[in-house]
């Protein structure tokens, strides 16, 4: 087992603002959103506590489009994917930023505030439907020419 490793993120939680979908210049359409997660705990004097986590998250072709769609501020959403940590130059501190965030390979939208959020509907990267719901309004996925000669780079991201 010393070869297997795991990279997988599920979150459950609420959008912070209307997701921004922008599109690379070879016409990849790319999605950038973030979500709220909430835990609730008491510390050490027994006091309720709330604590809120705000997670960035990308999504790439079909799911960006939907999520565009769909999803609006506030609306309750289910995101599946992988972490990735990126880094860029600063202009102006010529200091290496760092940002992590979640590649979703499915979303599935979940009741709550927003447009749309109260269909359910699930959309997935992969071969499995997201939800239960009893239709697929996935699109095939295409390729564009040359993309699958290699991982996206930071070029390919406009934001």
């Amino acid at each position: 087992m010393a070869g297997k490793s795991l990279n997988r993120v599920q979150l459950i939680g609420n959008l912070g603002k209307d997701p921004e979908v922008k599109y690379t210049p070879s016409g990849t359409p790319v999605a950038k959103l973030t979500i709220a997660t909430n835990e609730r705990f008491k510390d050490k004097s027994g006091e309720w506590q709330d604590r809120t986590e705000w997670h960035n998250v990308v999504l790439w072709q079909r799911l960006a489009e939907i999520a565009g769609e769909y999803l609006k501020k506030g609306g309750k959403v289910y995101i599946e994917g992988r972490l990735q940590t990126r880094s860029w130059d600063d202009k102006q501190t010529n200091q290496k930023k760092y940002m992590t965030e979640v590649v979703a390979s499915d979303l599935i939208l979940l009741g709550g505030r927003g447009e749309g959020g109260e269909s359910g509907g699930g959309y997935s990267r992969g071969a499995a439907a997201g939800g239960n719901n009893g239709f697929d309004q996935r699109v095939p996925e295409q390729e564009p020419a040359g993309a699958a000669s290699g991982p996206i780079t930071d070029e390919d991201i406009p934001f």
